[in-house]
């Protein structure tokens, strides 16, 4: 009888130890999952001279659209009397008999 409860004694002491190992790797992974989300969360932070940088990218390309699309409609202005001018049609002459 003696031996059985040394068997069982043994048995509760493995799975308490393998419990706790269990944990342990539990909470590892845990605080790696949390660092590394942190890490992927951080990486997406700008600080305000980049932003004002960019911001200030934007305005001159927004400007230079503006030029253009000006430049692009004087273009189409100076075409259009060009091709709403008649064209001359050339008659040709007919064969003499």
């Amino acid at each position: 009888m003696q031996n059985d409860n040394k068997i069982f004694e043994d048995l509760s002491k493995v799975a308490t130890a393998a419990m706790g190992t269990l944990a342990g790797a539990t909470r590892e992974f845990s605080d790696v999952a949390r660092e590394r989300m942190k890490d992927f969360v951080g990486a997406g932070e700008i600080s305000r001279d980049e932003f004002d940088a960019v911001k200030a990218m934007a305005v001159a390309a927004r400007s230079e659209v503006e030029n253009l699309k000006a430049e692009l409609a004087a273009l189409k202005a100076q075409m259009a009397p060009a091709e709403s001018a008649p064209k001359k049609v050339r008659k040709s002459g007919g064969a003499e008999a």
